[in-house]
């Protein structure tokens, strides 16, 4: 009996000294939101950074850990942070979107970011939500898998986080603003940037990203793309990827050169060492297959084995030409979910709400616009360009507060035409604060079309607070009666952000099984600003575990 005594005290002072392997942490962190004089492409300004740092830091946790962020606000602009692709499961007052889950984080002011990383595993990422903000305000997320549980795939020797993003000589705030004053879009970019630097440059021989690596050795590349208005290419001299997981979801390995990443997406691949020694060139570039203006120029780093002198020279690669749409396509194409008994698709096979909605431009009048002869370029989804209210939508939801927005979002076009197609006579969009409303736990299939007014263009769509299944894609005009046939609900990908072909269409399904208000736009930041934004309002189901939580006490008032 004694020594059974002894035993048990042991075992219980070893598992309060070693939690059990399942058991999840809560980890704190401090975002102190400061400008930063940054100098790049030979030039300097000050940037708005988390704890002087460009990129931001990277946050660390596992499945199921529970993460308090303390964000203090130390500039003069309103801030927000968003977490993007975590699932917020009834935490909406965390998700971060300025107007629509919170106000903002007032100059001075500080508010605890409080949620769970329930049931999610993968590389993440956290930007600002407001204005531009996140032009500099942005890092990855790393949520490794429960302690014990390995990956579904060969255990690399190291991992890498690279994240990429786009670089302005000018300060952002003022590009936008004047774009917004004259009607017209803003200017591009002057630099794509992989892990903050851009390589050497025209004019200037900036520094680039030195990714080192041993020869023989596997690499998890954790690649985010956190720039403002591009889709990337992504490729190495010399390499091939094994690309294993997007969007913090698993999916079915394949080998390819070249990695498409819209803004807002994560993807991981891995990286083998094959060669004996050398430099290779790493090769971020843009994709665009409109007649849009973009940033061309090419970010670069180089893959360095050890024991390479760094005089010796780079073995180099061209990047896609900007409208290789088919190198864009093979990488989209072979993106299939895992599926496996571990990590299964719960594609929904029957469904509540039919969704139709169009996505693209339009020219509403703005008499002082005298750069866009009296009129401005705006962004719509189903011809409404959104318009953010003044104060908040989920507490406005929450404590039943009237007149900040309408339920009557249209689940269809309003006029139905030859969306990818020709031109049309009226460019004009309707406004309003406008959301659809949802039941709790209703399917929903979510056509989302690209319109040729103004251009045809790619919209990577993200959807806050779930991920989705990409059931079908094609180009032109959705066809309800023969598309559908064509459909994948056996291991379609699953992610939180999806590029709408540009002159095409994507189909999504997904279980609005998480009440809040959740915010739905375009990530190419200049169409959210244009108005390409809208929200679907998730209602409470049965009992408290199906209800959003009651807001913390620190949430900031507008």
């Amino acid at each position: 009996m004694k020594s059974h005594m002894v035993l048990l005290l042991f075992l219980v002072s070893f598992f309060s000294v070693f939690p059990a392997p399942s058991e999840s942490m809560v980890r704190h962190y401090k975002f102190n939101v400061v400008m930063k004089n940054t100098t790049r492409l030979c030039s300097s300004k000050p940037i708005v950074t988390v704890n002087g740092r460009y990129p931001g830091p990277t946050i660390y946790a596992r499945e199921d850990d529970t993460l308090l962020i303390k964000v203090v606000n130390h500039v003069k602009y309103n801030i927000s942070i968003h977490w993007h692709g975590v699932r917020q499961v009834r935490t909406g007052w965390a998700d971060g979107p300025a107007y629509i889950t919170q106000c903002p984080i007032q100059p001075g002011q500080v508010y605890t970011y409080n949620y769970t990383l329930t049931g999610q595993r993968g590389t993440l990422w956290w930007h600002a939500h407001i204005l531009w903000l996140r032009a500099t305000v942005y890092g990855a997320i790393v949520i490794l898998p429960k302690r014990g549980v390995p990956y579904p795939f060969p255990k690399p020797d190291h991992e890498k986080v690279i994240v990429l993003g786009e670089w302005w000589k000018s300060d952002t705030e003022n590009i936008i603003n004047e774009a917004l004053k004259s009607g017209l879009a803003p200017n591009v970019s002057d630099a794509h940037m992989i892990n903050g630097h851009p390589g050497p440059v025209k004019n200037c021989p900036s520094q680039g990203y030195k990714l080192s690596v041993e020869n023989g050795k596997t690499y998890l590349l954790r690649l985010v793309n956190a720039a403002l208005n591009e889709e990337l290419f992504f490729k190495v001299a010399g390499h091939i990827f094994t690309v294993v997981e997007v969007d913090a979801v698993y999916v079915k390995p394949f080998k390819i050169d070249t990695v498409l990443i819209a803004p807002g997406q994560t993807t991981n691949v891995l990286l083998t060492a094959s060669k004996s020694a050398g430099k290779y060139l790493v090769t971020a570039s843009p994709f665009m297959d409109a007649p849009i203006a973009v940033d061309n120029v090419t970010a670069t780093a180089t893959v360095h084995y050890a024991g390479t002198l760094s005089s010796s020279p780079t073995t180099v690669t061209l990047p896609p030409p900007q409208n290789a749409t088919s190198i864009a396509n093979n990488f989209t194409k072979s993106l299939r979910s895992l599926n496996s008994k571990k990590y299964p698709a719960l594609v929904p096979t029957t469904i509540d709400h039919h969704l139709f909605f169009t996505v693209g431009l339009g020219l509403n009048p703005c008499p002082t616009c005298k750069a866009g002869n009296g009129s401005r370029v705006v962004a719509s989804i189903n011809n409404v360009t959104f318009i953010m209210p003044k104060t908040a939508l989920l507490p406005a939801h929450y404590f039943n507060v009237s007149g900040v927005f309408t339920t009557d979002f249209p689940k269809n076009p309003p006029h139905v035409f030859n969306y990818s197609g020709g031109s049309v006579t009226n460019m004009a969009t309707e406004t309003g604060t406008r959301l659809y409303k949802l039941p709790y736990n209703a399917t929903v299939q979510l056509v989302l079309q690209d319109t040729g007014v103004i251009a045809p263009e790619n919209h990577p769509i993200h959807l806050h607070g779930f991920n989705f299944f990409e059931v079908g894609r094609g180009l032109g005009n959705f066809n309800s009666k023969k598309d559908p046939n064509n459909f994948n609900l056996v291991d379609p990908v699953e992610r939180n952000t999806v590029g709408v072909p540009s002159g095409g269409w994507v189909v999504i399904r997904f279980r609005a099984d998480n009440p809040g208000v959740w915010f739905m736009h375009c990530h190419l930041e200049v169409h959210t600003t244009w108005g390409l934004k809208m929200a679907f309002l998730v209602e409470n189901g049965k009992g408290p575990n199906q209800s959003i939580l009651p807001p913390p006490k620190d949430l900031p008032k507008c």
